[in-house]
């Protein structure tokens, strides 16, 4: 609408010109009910057995005043009430009805005008009756519930027991009211329950772009023929589908409203409600929807919702989405599949190129270059993440927008893993010359992977297997998760840890759908996805011998597939390697072990586990060194021993030492002598 002020205005003239003809037609019909004889059985009743046999006859102030409303409704964009007609596809009828059940609401005078027309003090309301009798074309089907007055809740008939349909008082909806005002605002109903989609579809990329085509092309073909089929919108990415979704709606110059698929009720009548609401508002503000099944919990109530609610809500030309990660199994709908990934590294690598226009041109390829090797962002991300890091000096830009993406890129996991705050570096590690040589290579195979796969195009030969997977094998306190750490540090990203006891579910096809959450939300590439104790997992097949077995050999057989089509970095640590499936090994890229460490580890270990900031005291590393215990335990026993100091209120000593070792080995059952404990 061009001018909504001017509209409003117009719109403004045209209900005062409505109005006023409604009064003359009400004072006209309560002239001519007033001269009518008074028969007993009218007075008991209050109402005329026969009010359609009195026909209103005109006057030159009722010719005057159907000649202004006609006047003021020669207005372009049409007035209010018209445009509901014909949205709704109103008779005349049945619009006039609405004009005299939204009066009340507009007009002080209208109650005593309909008590006045019907003969009856106590009837200050509209009725069916009483619009029979006031004007023309009258028709009696009007209050059908398949009529578009009582389908579209478009006004409500507030009948009693005993009362007639046509005496029962008639009452507009409120958002009608508004609408005929010219306030086209959310039902509030719905806005409770939907909300606005969240960004901007800016120009995509070819790959999004394309499929949005695809979608527009399939709807305009529809052409109000048939229903339009909802489209199912697969892929890991919800912002994608979002930004498809509402590239899909500019083009019909519509506004995108989400739902979550929780938020839908579950009562067949609530959900016809829900479904009708929706149709009406679509048809008038207008609208298309995107039901989110994201975070779905697999709930049969949530999914029966869902169908029910779009089989009915596609009925009447109303443009829906779905997103889903996966095809909806048994769905009753009309509906039309369409894949939506992520761009593509190369497509990423020339967004980045061109939001970082300003910088010149060697680093801005190599910073586009780098950025797009690690993260899986939408153009629009990027173009926010850009934007937001402007202002940044040259120097440390690229810094800020690698921390910007990992954070953009950060998984939402909820209560499936525990994020780890990387803070271990080389200098802290002490393993074997063989194993940091092997876990430096994994460093530099995760920063590399962009030129080996896009740029030497090895993708191109391989469909599954572009992801990194290591196995850290070796006795517990090894140094394996610190190892994890120190990765996840160098590389700046964040590392999740899987928590099993929520990952693992008793139910059949939980922890399937469980993992499938876990590799679908990290696959953005900002993140390190870290198995402890592996081996609880991904352990041998057994031989099915009953249902518990073959279940169990699902789970490892899914794990296998997600495994070798995950594109990130992925570190298992078991210190049961043996228990580990060898079908596993096979597909692992590094086997990286975690041995005891040697006397002469022990000592650099002992070396660095005490703070700077820490008093001690004689502490002797060459006698501590012969203590038989992991990295772990000698900073259980540095931890404790620091206790013990801070109690006593002196310097860590190797008294004090001694005594946190020999609890340390009566803790781990280790056999020991008194005699290495003795200063």
């Amino acid at each position: 609408m061009k001018d909504l002020a001017k509209w409003r205005q117009d719109n403004g003239h045209y209900l005062s010109a409505s109005l006023n003809w409604l009064r003359l037609r009400l004072e006209a019909l309560a002239q001519q009910t007033e001269a009518l004889p008074s028969a007993p059985s009218h007075r008991f009743f209050g109402r005329r057995s026969s009010p359609e046999t009195i026909r209103i006859e005109p006057d030159s102030r009722l010719n005057k005043a159907a000649a202004a409303r006609e006047q003021a409704a020669a207005m372009d964009p049409p007035p209010a009430l018209h445009l509901l007609a014909d949205q709704l596809g109103l008779s005349v009828f049945e619009r006039e009805v609405v004009l005299l059940s939204v009066a009340m609401e507009l007009d002080t005078r209208i109650p005593a005008l309909c008590a006045r027309a019907m003969g009856n003090a106590a009837q200050i309301y509209p009725t069916f009756a009483l619009a029979m009798s006031l004007f023309d074309d009258p028709s009696w089907d009007a209050l059908s519930p398949q009529r578009p007055l009582r389908f579209w809740q478009i006004i409500e008939v507030n009948q009693s027991d005993t009362q007639p349909l046509t005496a029962a008082p008639l009452r507009a909806d409120q958002r009608i009211v508004n609408y005929v005002k010219g306030l086209n605002s959310l039902d509030v109903r719905l806005s409770l329950l939907i909300s606005p989609a969240v960004g901007q579809a800016d120009e995509l990329p070819a790959s999004q772009k394309a499929t949005a085509e695809a979608i527009a092309a399939r709807w305009s073909r529809t052409n109000g023929s048939a229903f339009p089929p909802a489209a199912v919108l697969l892929g890991v990415d919800p912002a994608a589908k979002m930004l498809v979704a509402q590239s899909v709606a500019a083009r019909f110059q519509r506004d995108l409203y989400r739902i979550g698929i929780d938020a839908l009720p579950v009562q067949p009548a609530d959900i016809e409600n829900l479904a009708r609401l929706w149709q009406r508002e679509a048809a008038l503000v207008p609208l298309m929807l995107y039901l989110d099944t994201q975070n779905d919990k697999g709930a049969p109530e949530n999914h029966l919702a869902l169908d029910r609610f779009v089989t009915r809500a596609i009925r009447s030309e109303s443009m829906i989405f779905i997103g889903s990660r996966e095809p909806l199994a048994g769905a009753s709908f009309h509906s039309q599949v369409f894949e939506v990934a992520r761009p593509t590294p190369e497509e990423q690598n020339a967004e980045w190129q061109q939001v970082l226009g300003a910088l010149p041109e060697v680093d801005r390829q190599a910073a586009a270059a780098r950025l797009s090797r690690q993260f899986g962002l939408n153009c629009s991300e990027i173009r926010y993440i850009a934007a937001s890091g402007s202002a940044e000096p040259l120097d440390t830009l690229g810094s800020r927008l690698w921390d910007q993406c990992r954070d953009r890129s950060r998984p939402r996991l909820d209560t499936l893993a525990q994020r780890i705050d990387p803070r271990a570096t080389w200098d802290d590690l002490v393993v074997t010359e063989d194993t940091q040589n092997l876990l430096q290579t994994i460093v530099a195979q995760v920063a590399c992977r962009g030129t080996v796969y896009s740029q030497w195009q090895f993708a191109r030969r391989m469909n599954r297997g572009l992801g990194i997977t290591a196995l850290f094998t070796g006795e517990s306190g090894t140094g394996k998760t610190m190892a994890a750490e120190v990765i996840a540090n160098d590389l700046r990203l964040a590392l999740y840890r899987i928590d099993l006891s929520q990952v693992v579910s008793k139910y059949i096809g939980e922890t399937e759908k469980n993992l499938q959450r876990v590799f679908d939300i990290m696959e953005s590439g900002g993140s390190i996805l870290f198995f402890d104790e592996a081996d609880a997992l991904f352990g041998k097949r057994s031989e099915v011998r009953d249902s518990h077995d073959r279940y169990a050999n699902i789970e490892v057989n899914y794990l296998l597939q997600r495994m070798e089509t995950y594109t990130g970095l992925a570190i298992l640590a078991t210190n049961m390697k043996g228990a580990l499936d060898q079908a596993f090994l096979r597909r692992l890229r590094f086997i990286v072990p975690f041995n005891f460490p040697s006397p002469a580890e022990r000592r650099l270990l002992w070396q660095k586990v005490f703070p700077d900031a820490l008093p001690t005291e004689g502490v002797d590393y060459d006698r501590l060194s012969r203590l038989n215990l992991t990295g772990a335990g000698i900073h259980s026993v540095a931890l404790n021993a620091a206790f013990l100091a801070a109690r006593s209120g002196t310097r860590v000593t190797m008294p004090l030492i001694l005594q946190a070792a020999r609890t340390e080995f009566r803790k781990m059952d280790r056999p020991m002598s008194e005699t290495e404990f003795r200063v």
